[in-house]
């Protein structure tokens, strides 16, 4: 019942985030030119070629590119909660955020894009990885390995991956700086079809590995030695999901940006509704995180229209205040 009523939400959400904006578009327009691209309309259009440019060729792609991006970071928030065994555990907190942003930033403004628009992705993908390596490293040589004390590490690999990530925006050319603003604030108005094979490629079976690791993911809740007497691989089983982790962020921030609070909100909102099976849990979490970057965007979109605010502003505003009232519980 919860898994089909959020489905339903999600369609709600949907509809809404294409219909609103500065210019409104009724929502039966909205489906009507979803289905009139798909061939299958049999009526006469009733609407503008402007609408219908704005409906599909801008809404649409960053309404997908938004659940797709919820989707993949609370994904990996839930996972990293769980190896871990620390509630504030996310791809934020952990370094791979930020790791994926420096990747992002050296390509836009150092090595061009020489492998053409794979290059942002992949390395955004390779600054999470070594990130979430370094973080492990780091971990290990301070004798801090324990799970609690990762988010600890985490965190300060995350401050000296930014204040990298600053000396390459000031050795820059200034003229394209302004370029990584939308990386270091996140925004989602860049999203184009064209662009939404890449996120859609590494989200559906890296999340649908981590679904199928739920029972490994429960054991590791509740502690490394009940995990390793079930035959679980500690070690190893936590250094893959962390590199698992690192590609859905490293992709998800190459077309998003930094965008904070969904990987660690959105899991313990769900947790509040169906417990915290990961069976449950990793594909709700999916759901309700596409469903809250989708209104997230909608206020960002909608709040000073025509202008857009930067989706990662509006998470983090929203997603704080959610936060400490959920602490207040």
């Amino acid at each position: 019942m919860a898994l089909f009523g959020s489905f339903a939400a999600l369609g709600v959400s949907l509809s809404f985030a294409i219909s609103m904006g500065a210019i409104a578009v009724p929502i039966d327009t909205v489906w009507g030119v979803f289905l009139d691209k798909l061939g299958v309309w049999s009526g006469d259009p009733t609407w503008s070629k402007g609408r219908a440019a704005i409906v599909w060729e801008i809404r649409f792609p960053r309404a997908l590119l938004a659940v797709m991006v919820g989707a993949g970071l609370a994904v990996v928030g839930a996972t990293l909660q769980a190896v871990t065994r620390n509630p504030l555990a996310d791809p934020h907190l952990l370094g791979i955020s930020s790791g994926g942003a420096f990747g992002a930033i050296l390509a836009l403004l150092h090595t061009g894009l020489f492998l053409g628009l794979l290059t942002v992705p992949l390395m955004a993908f390779l600054g999470a990885l070594i990130a979430t390596l370094c973080v492990l490293v780091v971990s290990k040589w301070a004798g801090a390995m324990s799970a609690d004390r990762l988010v600890l590490t985490g965190v300060a690999i995350s401050f000296v991956v930014m204040a990298c990530a600053n000396i390459l925006i000031f050795l820059g050319d200034p003229k394209a700086t302004h370029t990584v603003v939308f990386w270091m604030l996140g925004g989602l108005g860049l999203a184009q079809w064209s662009h939404l094979i890449y996120p859609l490629a590494i989200l559906v079976p890296c999340s649908l590995w981590l679904w199928l690791q739920a029972p490994q993911l429960n054991a590791m809740t509740i502690g490394d030695e009940t995990a390793s007497s079930l035959g679980i691989p500690v070690a190893r089983f936590r250094l893959t999901v962390f590199v698992v982790g690192a590609l859905i962020t490293g992709v998800m921030v190459a077309f998003s940006g930094m965008i904070g609070f969904v990987g660690l909100m959105v899991p313990h909102i769900v947790r509040l509704i169906v417990g915290g099976n990961y069976i449950r849990l990793v594909p709700l979490s999916a759901i309700f995180g596409g469903i809250f970057l989708l209104w997230a965007d909608i206020v960002a979109r909608t709040v000073m229209a025509p202008e857009d605010i930067p989706v990662g502003i509006v998470t983090g505003l929203i997603g704080g205040v959610a936060f400490v009232l959920l602490l207040k519980r």
